[in-house]
């Protein structure tokens, strides 16, 4: 007998995570490899968030919080937006999730039925798309390229046949690290707002960025969602702890969805996000690492042909054209992984169009790794 597997499970494979799992395959067998594959800070937790974690094992019973956590993070968070954005954000409108994931589920849960359709930037996450087509919610692409930073605009909605349902924005973006301008992404949120259109604001990225602002969507839509997490800037990306800001007309329907798929968010890893908003000097100490690692490949990356960059003015992400090379990305990073010990992303995993002509390069990594991944490129590329 056949029995049936769901539609919603046949989405596509995040593809990054099946290059990392061949990259620790030659790892296994021997090889050293240099890892730009993944979004991920090499660093964990700062210090002194881990120890009022290790107090919180001793002293706390680590039981159920409530759905939306606990209250004293969702009013740090509060703050965090006042001292960062100038923001008054109440803290009943902020909601711990498991993760950024466990946010975007929620929010797509709660904002979007089955059959809307959702705007999302090509290339972007591909997380977003697979999640949405799982949820029986269809994504609408928009082609971006270098015309618009990458990054989608009004006329872009405009030109749609249909008005969405939804919208979402990531600014800083993976995989390009682009940015939104503050009066771009104005006009973008008071669109969506007067037209009807739900938007989704990835913020993960915020607090990464080198010299252009970030804006949050937090004080200028009543309307629109915030997603955010404590694995990119923080740095801890194994603690599965993210927030939402959450427009007030969903917040009991989120709640009660909350409530029923995930009970609560990890109670220990609330702990640990409670401190880590006291450990500033360390996290500013790992962006100022990103920096010169930014610095390493923008300026060595050309000596191995790579001459061309999405504007990576915030994240950890370099996405290179390398259409010159004439090679399919997934072929060339397959190579560039057995050939050269680099590990990287293709971009056909972020953009179903004209992806197979770009790869992603993380530099959340140490900076003698990017030095030495580009030393092994340009010998890689010279051979």
């Amino acid at each position: 007998m056949v029995l049936k597997i769901a539609e919603r499970a046949l989405v596509p494979p995040f593809m990054v995570m099946d290059v990392m799992r061949e990259a620790e395959a030659l790892e296994a067998a021997g090889r050293h490899i240099i890892h730009l594959e993944v979004g991920q800070p090499s660093t964990g937790i700062p210090r002194a968030a881990a120890d009022q974690v290790a107090r919180a094992l001793t002293d706390d019973p680590l039981g159920y919080t409530l759905a939306a956590g606990m209250p004293v993070l969702r009013a740090r968070i509060a703050r965090h937006y006042r001292d960062t954005y100038g923001a008054a954000i109440s803290p009943k409108r902020v909601f711990l999730t498991t993760g950024s994931s466990g946010g975007f589920v929620l929010a797509f849960l709660a904002a979007f039925a089955a059959g809307d359709r959702v705007a999302l930037a090509a290339p972007g996450y591909p997380a977003y798309r697979h999640i949405l087509t799982s949820l029986g919610i269809t994504p609408v692409l928009l082609p971006v390229d270098e015309t618009t930073r990458y990054q989608p605009t009004v006329d872009h909605l405009k030109s749609l046949p249909k008005l969405p349902d939804g919208l979402i924005l990531a600014s800083p973006a993976n995989p390009t690290g682009s940015m939104i301008l503050p009066d771009e992404f104005r006009a973008l949120a008071a669109f969506c707002h007067n037209n009807g259109i739900r938007l989704i604001s990835d913020e993960i990225y915020h607090g990464i960025s080198y010299g252009v602002t970030a804006t949050t969507v937090a004080d200028i839509s009543p309307s629109a969602f915030v997603v955010n997490s404590f694995s990119k800037y923080f740095s801890m990306t194994g603690w599965r702890l993210g927030w939402l800001i959450v427009p007030e007309d969903l917040q009991r329907p989120l709640e009660c969805l909350a409530q029923n798929l995930f009970i609560a968010p990890p109670a220990v890893s609330q702990h640990g996000g409670l401190a880590v908003f006291d450990c500033r000097d360390e996290l500013e100490a790992n962006v100022q690492r990103y920096a010169r690692n930014r610095d390493v490949l923008l300026r060595h990356l050309p000596e191995s042909g790579f001459t061309r960059f999405a504007p990576a003015d915030g994240a950890f992400y370099i996405y290179a054209d390398i259409a010159d090379f004439g090679e399919d990305a997934e072929m060339f990073c397959k190579r560039m992984l057995h050939e050269a010990g680099v590990a990287t992303t293709p971009g056909v995993d972020f953009d179903p169009f004209k992806g197979q002509r770009f790869v992603r390069f993380s530099f959340a990594g140490e900076t003698a790794h990017m030095e030495e991944a580009c030393r092994r490129l340009a010998k890689w590329r010279k051979a």
